[in-house]
C-alpha cells in the first residue's frame, strides 16, 4: 500500500482507537440529547405529551447538556487528537496520560448525566434541573457539579497532552512553522484555559460548597457573572472544531486547497483575544452590572465579526478555486462544478450557509436596544439553533462521513443516506429555528412547558402562532430522523468489511504560512494579551458585584434545595423497585 493511502488507523493504531472513543461518547449523547430535543418539540407544541410539565426542565437539561457539553466537547477532543497527530506525524508523549484524561471526562460526563436522569425520579431525591446555564438560584444535587469538575478537569489534561506533543516536536524541528491543524488545537486550548477560570471559581468556590451545606447562601449575581465568563467563549470552543473542516478539509473536499494559511492563523489568534471579554452582553437585562460596562462588552462582541467575516471570504474563496479547478466557469456558475453528492462537501457548505444566518441573529442579539425586544424569548434558542444545532453539529457530521472510513478503514454504509441525513437536517433546522426567530418577535417566552397564550388574538406577519408549532414539530420531528439515520449510518458501517487504501491526504493552502509573520506563532504573547483583555473587562463589573451584593450575597432560597442529607437510601430502592415492578 502506498503512503498516500495509508489511513490513519494504518499508522497510528491506538491513536484512532482513542478517537474512536471519544466519537463513540459523542454520538451517544447526540443520540439521547435528540431523544430529549423531540420529547421537548412535541410537548411545547402540543402534538403529542407523554411525561408531565413537572418534568420539563429535566428534559430541557439533558438536552441542553448533553448536546452543548457532552457531544461536542467530546467531539472536539476526538477531532484534536487526530489533528495534532496527524499534523505532527508524531504520537502522544504518553499514550497512557492520553488515555487517563479522556477516562476523566467520560467519569465526569456520566455522573453529571445520570444526576440530570435521575430528575425523573422524584422518591431519589437527586436532581439537577438547572440547565445549560447552571447558575443561582437554581441548585443542582452536588454530584452535578462533581461531575463537570471531573470533566473539566479532564479537558484540562487533554490541553497538557497537546502542548506536550507539540513541545517535543518543536525540539526536533526548532525552525519548522506550527503546522496549521496544531496551531488551531494549540490556540483553541488557550481560549479555553483562559474562558474556564470564571466557571472553575464559581463551581468550586461557591456553587459545590453551597449545594453540600457548607456555605448558607451565594451572590446570584456574581455566580451569573463568571458563568457568562465561560458561557460565551465556550460557543466558540464548540465552534472551532467547525472553523477547522471548513479550512483544512472542505477546500480538499471541493476539490481545490485553502485560501490563505495566514488568515486561518490570525482568525484563531482573534478568537484567543475576543472571545472572552465579552460575556456581559448576557446579561443587559440583569440590574446590579452598571450600563457603561454592559456598553464596553456590547462594543467587544461587535469586534467578534471580524474574524466571522474573514472565515466566509478564506472559506468561500478556497470553494471557488476548488470548483474552478473542477471546471467551474462563470461569476456564480461554479457553484454547479461543487461536489453536491458528496455528504462530507454538502453537509459542511449547508451548515456554513446556515452559520451565516446564525450571525446575523447573533447580531441582534449582541445590540443593547434590540436585545431588550427578544430577550428571554424563543429566540434566543432559535439562534444558538442556528449556530451551535446547525453550523457545529452538522459540520461534525459531515466531517465525519469524510473521516470515519479513515477511522476504522471500513467504507460508510450509504453516501445516499448521508446525502439525505444533511439535508434533511438542514431542511429541518431551517423549519424550527424559523418558527423560534417569528415567535421570538412576538414574545414568546422560552424555557417553559406552557407557552400557550389561551385567549389572546396573535396575528403573526406570515400566518398564526399555530403555523409557528407545526413549523416547530415538524422540524424537530426532521432533526429527530436525521439523527437516527446519521446514528444508523454508521453503526451499520462496523458492517463492512475491512479494505486498504482509504487514506486521504490534505493539499497544501495556496498561500502557506511561511507567507505569515512568525509572530503568530507566539503562544505566550497571544495568551499573555488574552489574559490582560480579560482583566481590563471583568475586574471592575466584578469588583462592583462584590461590593454591592458581598461575596455569598444576601441570602434568599435556592431552587430546588437538594443536599446529600435529603438522600435516603431506603427511598431510593423502593423508587427503583416501583419502576422495575419488583415487589408489588
Amino acid at each position: 500500500m502506498s503512503v498516500e493511502r495509508e489511513t490513519f488507523a494504518d499508522r497510528y493504531p491506538e491513536e484512532a482507537e482513542l478517537v474512536r472513543r471519544s466519537f463513540l461518547v459523542a454520538f451517544t449523547a447526540l443520540g439521547l440529547g435528540a431523544l430529549f430535543g423531540i420529547i421537548q418539540a412535541l410537548h411545547r407544541t402540543n402534538v403529542l405529551r407523554f411525561i408531565p410539565s413537572t418534568d420539563y426542565y429535566t428534559v430541557l437539561t439533558a438536552h441542553g447538556v448533553l448536546l452543548v457539553i457532552v457531544f461536542t466537547i467530546f467531539y472536539l477532543v476526538g477531532l484534536y487528537q487526530w489533528a495534532v497527530t496527524r499534523s505532527l506525524d508524531r504520537s502522544p508523549t504518553n499514550i497512557n496520560f492520553t488515555r487517563a484524561w479522556l477516562t476523566l471526562m467520560t467519569i465526569g460526563s456520566v455522573i453529571t448525566g445520570l444526576t440530570i436522569l435521575l430528575g425523573f425520579v422524584d422518591q431519589i431525591g437527586i436532581s439537577a434541573d438547572v440547565l445549560f446555564t447552571f447558575y443561582a438560584p437554581l441548585q443542582a444535587h452536588p454530584l452535578f457539579y462533581t461531575g463537570l469538575v471531573v470533566f473539566i478537569i479532564g479537558t484540562w489534561l487533554a490541553g497538557v497532552d497537546w502542548f506536550r506533543t507539540w513541545l517535543h516536536w518543536k525540539q526536533d524541528n526548532p525552525d519548522e512553522r506550527i503546522p496549521l491543524q496544531t496551531f488551531m488545537v494549540l490556540t483553541t486550548m488557550i481560549m479555553w484555559y483562559v474562558a474556564t477560570i470564571g466557571v472553575a471559581i464559581a463551581v468550586l468556590f461557591f456553587l459545590l460548597p453551597w449545594s453540600l451545606g457548607l456555605i448558607e447562601t451565594v451572590n446570584p449575581l456574581l455566580t451569573r457573572t463568571l458563568f457568562w465568563f465561560f458561557g460565551h467563549p465556550v460557543v466558540y470552543f464548540w465552534l472551532l472544531p467547525a472553523y477547522m473542516l471548513w479550512y483544512t478539509v472542505l477546500p480538499k473536499l471541493a476539490g481545490g486547497r485553502l485560501f490563505s494559511d495566514p488568515l486561518a492563523r490570525v482568525v484563531f489568534v482573534l478568537f484567543v483575544l475576543l472571545s472572552t471579554p465579552v460575556g456581559i452582553h448576557h446579561q443587559y437585562v440583569d440590574p446590579g452590572i452598571a450600563e457603561g460596562f454592559k456598553f464596553i462588552a456590547m462594543t467587544n462582541t461587535m469586534f467578534l465579526l471580524l474574524p466571522s467575516l474573514l472565515t466566509a471570504f478564506t472559506v468561500v474563496a478556497s470553494m471557488e478555486h476548488g470548483a474552478r479547478q473542477r471546471g467551474g466557469e462563470g461569476l456564480f456558475r461554479w457553484l454547479t462544478a461543487l461536489p453536491w453528492r458528496d455528504p462530507a462537501f454538502t453537509g459542511m457548505a449547508l451548515a456554513g450557509l446556515m452559520f451565516a444566518a446564525g450571525g446575523f441573529s447573533g447580531m441582534i442579539n449582541a445590540g443593547m436596544n434590540i436585545n431588550y425586544l427578544v430577550h428571554n424569548t424563543i429566540w434566543v434558542p432559535g439562534h444558538f439553533h442556528l449556530t451551535v444545532g446547525t453550523a457545529v453539529a452538522l459540520t461534525m457530521m459531515a466531517g465525519t462521513y469524510w473521516l470515519w472510513p479513515q477511522l476504522t478503514n471500513r467504507r460508510l454504509y450509504s453516501r445516499p443516506i448521508g446525502l439525505l441525513q444533511v439535508v434533511m437536517w438542514f431542511g429541518g433546522m431551517a423549519l424550527m429555528s424559523n418558527s423560534m426567530h417569528v415567535a421570538g418577535l412576538y414574545g414568546v417566552p422560552r424555557r417553559t412547558a406552557e407557552p400557550q397564550y389561551a385567549g389572546f388574538d396573535f396575528q403573526t406577519a406570515f400566518g398564526s402562532i399555530a403555523e409557528l408549532n407545526v413549523q416547530l414539530a415538524v422540524g424537530g420531528t426532521l432533526l429527530f430522523v436525521s439523527t437516527l439515520l446519521f446514528l444508523g449510518n454508521l453503526a451499520l458501517s462496523l458492517g463492512n468489511p475491512k479494505v486498504d487504501g482509504l487514506g486521504q491526504t490534505l493539499p497544501e493552502p495556496l498561500s502557506g504560512p511561511d507567507d505569515s509573520p512568525r509572530v503568530l506563532d507566539n503562544m505566550k504573547l497571544w495568551a499573555g494579551i488574552a489574559l490582560v483583555l480579560v482583566l481590563l473587562a471583568y475586574a471592575l463589573p466584578l469588583g462592583a458585584i462584590v461590593q454591592n451584593g458581598g461575596l455569598f450575597g444576601t441570602g434568599g432560597d435556592a431552587y430546588p434545595v437538594s443536599v446529600l442529607g435529603r438522600f435516603d437510601p431506603g427511598v431510593g430502592l423502593d423508587a427503583v423497585r416501583e419502576l422495575l415492578g419488583v415487589g408489588r
